[in-house]
């Protein structure tokens, strides 16, 4: 009862299937970190879209949430002031809010506080949000009921909504001056001339 030799795999043969192994890993490596570098540029664009549409509803809710009075100054990027708004980002029960392009870096800034004008002074005691960057286009458009904002950042494609029904509040009407009538109460005494000194 002799038992039968059974050839074994060789240094060579084990070398090669090592190799070959690491050759597929290596490839399956690769896919993995091109698909994990894909997702995570998938979720910043997304973020980002995200944080675009965040400033969209923001800009939309203080107009929706404004009494009407509203003020535009048209310019190379519009300035738009809504003078009271509920809709607050920092629990205030009736904002100022300002939208307007910077200059310098072209970054859209929302401004809210109470009580303040533009430009800012050192005593004004505002909150101030950059909220988007490279921003090309701030046009906001007012008919007699309807507002339309556009906003476009640097090769992207232009964000735009419309609110209709905002309505300026009416404008106060004068009021009229009551002219009071005075009376003197006091008794009027003749005073006779009688030609001399005091």
């Amino acid at each position: 009862m002799f038992k039968k030799n059974r050839p074994a795999f060789t240094l060579i043969e084990i070398l090669i299937a090592i190799t070959l192994l690491s050759i597929v890993l290596i490839g399956l490596y690769g896919v993995l970190d091109t698909q994990r570098r894909s997702v995570d540029i998938i979720k910043k664009n997304l973020d980002k879209s995200i944080d675009n549409d965040r400033v969209i509803m923001v800009l939309y809710n203080d107009i929706l949430s404004s009494d009407g009075n509203i003020t535009l100054k048209k310019g190379e990027r519009d300035t738009l002031c809504i003078e009271s708004t509920r809709n607050s980002l920092y629990e205030l029960g009736v904002a100022k809010v300002c939208w307007l392009v910077l200059k310098e870096d072209d970054t859209l800034v929302r401004i809210e506080g109470n009580g303040y004008r533009l430009p800012l002074g050192l005593e004004d005691n505002v909150e101030i949000d950059r909220v988007l960057k490279g921003v090309r286009v701030f046009d906001i458009t007012r008919s007699k009921s309807n507002i339309l904002a556009v906003i476009q950042e640097a090769n992207k494609e232009p964000y735009s909504f419309l609110l209709q029904g905002i309505k300026a509040p009416p404008k106060p009407k004068p009021k009229k001056k009551k002219i009071k009538k005075r009376e003197d109460n006091r008794s009027k005494i003749p005073v006779k001339n009688t030609g001399g000194m005091f």
